[in-house]
Order: C-alpha cells, then sequence, then structure tokens
C-alpha cells in the first residue's frame, strides 16, 4: 500500500534544497529503481513529458543523463558524475541542467540517503548550488510540483517489485 505522503521540500540554507519522502518499500527496491535505467525510464519525467534517455554508469567517476520531452515538444536534459556510491545507502553526484549557458555556475551536488526502517524507506535529497539565486531559480522553475510526481511514481514502481 502507497505511503501516501508527499515529499517536504526545505531549504536549509541559502544554497541548499533538501527534499525528504517516505516510501512504502525497502530501500533496497527504492534504491533500485532510482539508479537502473530501464526503471528511471518509469517515473523520472512525472507526469511532465516522456523519457527519451536514462543512461547511467553506476561507479566512482561514471557518468549519467536523462532527457526528457516535456508535453509542449521542448527537451529537458541533465547530467553529471557519480562521486560517492554505497550501494542501498548512500549517493553522491554532481548534476547538470543541460539548458544553462555554459559556465554560468558549478554543477549541483546532490546527495541521496536511503533509509530503511520496519520495511519502509525515507530518501533524503540534498541538493547544494552555488549561490541563493540558482537555488531560488530552480525553486521558482515548478521543481517541487515535478518532484512530487516523480515521487509518486518512484514508490509505485518500488511497490510493484514486491
Amino acid at each position: 500500500m502507497p505511503s501516501s505522503a508527499s515529499a517536504a521540500v526545505t531549504l536549509p540554507t541559502d544554497e541548499q534544497i533538501l527534499i525528504v519522502r517516505e516510501f512504502a518499500a525497502p530501500r533496497d527496491l527504492v534504491y533500485r529503481a532510482w539508479t537502473t535505467p530501464e526503471l528511471v525510464m518509469r517515473w523520472w519525467s512525472g507526469r511532465r513529458g516522456k523519457m527519451k534517455v536514462a543512461e547511467i554508469d553506476l561507479r566512482v567517476g561514471g557518468a549519467w543523463r536523462y532527457l526528457m520531452e516535456a508535453h509542449g515538444g521542448f527537451e529537458v536534459g541533465f547530467h553529471g558524475e557519480f562521486r560517492e556510491i554505497v550501494p542501498n545507502e548512500r549517493l553522491v553526484y554532481t548534476e547538470i541542467y543541460e539548458g544553462m549557458p555554459d559556465g554560468d555556475s558549478p554543477p549541483a551536488l546532490n546527495t541521496a540517503t536511503f533509509a530503511e526502517h520496519d520495511g519502509r524507506t525515507t530518501l533524503e535529497l540534498l541538493t547544494e548550488v552555488g549561490s541563493r539565486e540558482v537555488r531560488d531559480m530552480i525553486v521558482d522553475s515548478g521543481m517541487e510540483g515535478g518532484v512530487q510526481e516523480q515521487m509518486e511514481l518512484l514508490e509505485e514502481l518500488a511497490i510493484s517489485f514486491r
């Protein structure tokens, strides 16, 4: 049964966005859905478009890239590199929005932590950016609505593995 929870999105500092969401699924299943390209294809775009690319080289130094075609026909792409991997527990990776002018700002640094208690997983996703302006631009982009959709679909997918 889904958690019916929504993600809590907070701004701990001028340069951080924290997303916390509980899932009614064990962390190995949530982590699997988070790190497997064919599964990412099923949840990452939320209900805002269709995934075209989900590439994941899950190793320290490995690259990842997601590309979706949003409703309205425009493409939205992100890519980055894995810095730290603790399977089923923690991922640290950079993230670059491909719509930003080159050199405009340093990549965001994401830390995803997966914790399990009584068969339920709490995901904490901390995004650190270079300035309050970049943080606010991300927040003002409609990011929270997309995150809520992503997390709902991610939970449905993780539950379906049981």
